[in-house]
């Protein structure tokens, strides 16, 4: 039974494989996108349903149109990277959401929601495709579909680990498994999830570049996102986000990158 279950687990990740395009690194797909899409849409939509959604006003035409100009930016690096069709699943849709918190997300197959919160925070439109960029970032890399298989493995693991200490006393069981636990999630999730947002930082700066829009302002972004939080972050190792600190520095670091890449779709800046 122990065998079986490691064997299965090994073959199910060696053979549920998909790649970055935009990293080339291999990814976890025990999930396939033609099961994740349809399910985000409906959950979309229900939200949309039983939230404000605002339309008709200047900021609402702003989120869609800083939108567009990513999403076509998507297509044009991925296009000209060879990565033809990688969207033809999407359904791109855009919503400005009356809500306080300081948020905006993309679920996968392009579903983007900006809540009023974050508004004045990105300022102008520079701000808002900081943001867009790296929240359709996550999408395109299928950051959803990386956690829900990391998720799936750190299960199998459990169900493993349990199967084994199934001679040990309740008490030891419980200690292993709490250990279990912890271990996988500071050690394993959370460094995991950091990663991804690094990740969708260095895509989303390329994506705005491209758009046309200058990525130094993606620096002034997060350092009022940085001065609104006040502080009141847990410590790095217990996050599933960079400190402040580490985001804007490695920000600075990509900038020449993402600007190199807009070059070569004639953008450049001053």
């Amino acid at each position: 039974m122990k065998v079986r279950i490691i064997v299965m687990g090994a073959l199910v990740v060696a053979i549920s494989c998909a790649k970055n395009p935009f990293t080339g690194k291999n990814t976890m797909a025990l999930v396939p996108n033609s099961q994740i899409f349809p399910s985000s849409f409906q959950q979309y939509n229900q939200f949309l349903g039983e939230n404000k959604v605002i339309k008709g006003t200047k900021d609402a035409e702003r989120v869609e149109n800083v939108g567009m100009k990513i999403k076509t930016a998507a297509e044009k690096w991925l296009n000209a990277n060879g990565k033809e069709g990688y969207l033809k699943d999407y359904q791109w849709e855009y919503n400005l959401v009356d809500n306080k918190e300081v948020n905006a997300w993309c679920m996968p197959g392009g579903k983007i929601v900006f809540y009023t919160g974050i508004m004045p925070i990105c300022q102008d439109d520079a701000g808002m495709a900081t943001v867009m960029g790296h929240e359709v970032a996550h999408a395109l890399a299928n950051h959803g579909q990386q956690r829900m298989s990391a998720g799936m493995i750190q299960q199998l693991g459990a169900v493993g680990l349990g199967v084994a200490a199934g001679g040990q006393s309740k008490e030891t069981q419980a200690a292993i498994m709490t250990a279990y636990g912890i271990g996988t999630e500071y050690g394993g999730m959370m460094p995991f999830s950091r990663s991804h947002e690094s990740e969708a930082d260095m895509i989303g700066l390329t994506l705005m570049a491209v758009a046309g829009y200058n990525p130094d302002k993606a620096v002034a972004f997060w350092e009022r996102m940085a001065a609104n939080a006040g502080g009141n972050k847990p410590p790095e190792f217990m996050s599933t986000h960079p400190s402040d600190e580490t985001r804007i520095a490695n920000i600075k670091k990509l900038i020449p990158k993402a600007k190199e890449e807009a070059a070569k779709f004639g953008v450049t800046f001053k």
